[in-house]
């Protein structure tokens, strides 16, 4: 089996790389290295092709036929204000990948979107409303799904990620999951600085569930949109508490009032429909994904690993 994985020296790209590798698969890493890290992909037995996503003529003929494509490629940074930017790189580039999948004969492309399409909706989120996204990285995402379910003769499945954490993530700076950020402040001694009083909360998933939701979709998923997701909501204090846990500390939060009158102060996904489609279901609980990730896997037997 041979693979196409875009944004392959991203977060979840080059995890999804290096199982891929694992499991026997040829893979064809291919990134821009505008925002991954080459530090993701190092000593990675794969070919690499540096091309952005967008640029099919340039890199089709490098990459060949493949079985499978993991689109991960995106703009992910929600501040960016650009919409034509925002919409050429994440939705006009899917559409020509779309298009090449079709003329290759790509058995099936899962893509990433995102819980940004659902906005503010009450929660637990669930696949079937009418997407309400906040911002341009949220509808771009929504315009992606769209796109994919009207695509014809290539079959399509699009990933929902939740608050994904884990390995390769740093790279990403301030735009890394809370669980990273609060992890270098304890590492260096600080308090976790949270908003008042730790009780918003996250479905945060860990990377190594969603690099398996993407080889269960592939394998297994009938066309359509599925929840990445958790379906357990946890608070930052909890999070707090697992980082301790893991780092051996006993660092108590500051806690501060949140500036952000549009702040979400939950999300929640609902997994049912990834789990009778594909039997997708998340099996790290945030505190194991902690224990994994920030302790390195010593504390992992403690929390039932």
């Amino acid at each position: 089996m041979k693979a196409l994985v875009t944004g392959a020296a991203g977060f979840v790209g080059s995890n999804l790389c290096w199982e891929l590798a694992a499991r026997g698969w040829d893979v064809v890493a291919l990134d821009d290295m505008s925002a991954g890290a080459f530090q993701n992909l190092a000593g990675f037995p794969g070919d690499v092709v540096a091309a952005d996503a967008a640029d099919v003529a340039y890199w089709a003929p490098r990459v060949g036929r493949v079985d499978a494509v993991f689109h991960q490629a995106a703009i992910t940074d929600t501040t960016v204000s650009d919409q034509n930017r925002m919409m050429r790189a994440n939705v006009e580039a899917f559409r020509d990948l779309l298009s090449w999948a079709k003329a290759v004969k790509v058995r099936k492309v899962v893509y990433a979107s995102s819980a940004a399409t659902y906005g503010d909706l009450p929660t637990p989120h669930r696949e079937d409303a009418t997407p309400k996204p906040l911002n341009v990285y949220g509808f771009s995402k929504a315009v992606m799904e769209t796109v994919a379910a009207r695509a014809k003769g290539v079959k399509t499945v699009g990933l929902r990620y939740f608050n994904v954490f884990g390995p390769r993530e740093a790279h990403k700076g301030k735009y890394a999951s809370m669980i990273w950020q609060l992890s270098l402040q304890m590492r260096a001694g600080r308090r976790p600085r949270i908003f008042e009083f730790g009780e918003q909360s996250r479905d945060h998933i860990y990377v190594k569930d969603v690099v398996e939701a993407n080889m269960l979709a592939f394998a297994k998923a009938p066309s359509g949109v599925y929840n990445c997701c958790t379906g357990r909501k946890t608070d930052f204090n909890a999070i707090v508490a697992a980082l301790n846990a893991a780092l051996g500390t006993s660092l108590s939060p500051e806690y501060f009032k949140n500036p952000y009158s549009f702040y979400q102060n939950e999300t929640l996904g609902d997994p049912a429909k990834a789990r009778k489609a594909f039997g997708f279901s998340a099996r790290w609980t945030v505190e194991r994904g902690v224990a994994d990730y920030i302790g390195g896997g010593r504390a992992a037997a403690a929390v039932g690993a």
